[in-house]
């Protein structure tokens, strides 16, 4: 495993530096363990929650509700659980040298688009016909 460049914690990639040099690789791992570390507290904290919140409720509306309750935060938790998924590829896309790069075209994805979704394994135009193109079959 390489060693960890430095970045200062106003650190921003920019357009002006060589894209995904180590600076750039590392403010992104972070973001992306970040990222994962958060979604996880938030999953042990519903597993408290939930084990704490188990009892017998009388009335059938309060039960009912609280059902509806642990299934939409269980809904909440499987996504959460796909992105932890999403996050840990982008990780080893890391380590093998891949990040940041379009799976479709090699092309470099923008600094934006990584900022905003560093799962990102498109360039923004390769999302798009990729979106027209399931649209297209999905209206069939």
């Amino acid at each position: 495993m390489k060693q960890e460049a430095f970045l200062p914690d106003d650190y921003r990639p920019a357009e002006d530096e060589p894209f995904m040099n180590e600076r750039q690789v590392e403010y992104f791992r972070r973001k992306l363990l970040d990222w994962k570390a958060e979604l996880l507290e938030g999953s042990r904290d519903t597993i408290e929650t939930m084990k704490d919140g188990t009892r017998n409720i009388p009335d059938v509306t309060d039960r009912a509700s609280e059902e509806t309750d642990r299934a939409l935060e269980l809904r909440t938790r499987d996504r959460a659980r796909k992105l932890v998924n999403k996050i840990d590829a982008a990780l080893r896309r890391i380590e093998d040298e891949e990040f940041g790069y379009c799976s479709v075209t090699g092309d470099p994805i923008s600094l934006k688009r990584l900022d905003a979704r560093p799962i990102a394994t498109m360039s923004l135009e390769a999302q798009e016909r990729h979106e027209r193109r399931e649209k297209v079959h999905r209206d069939d």
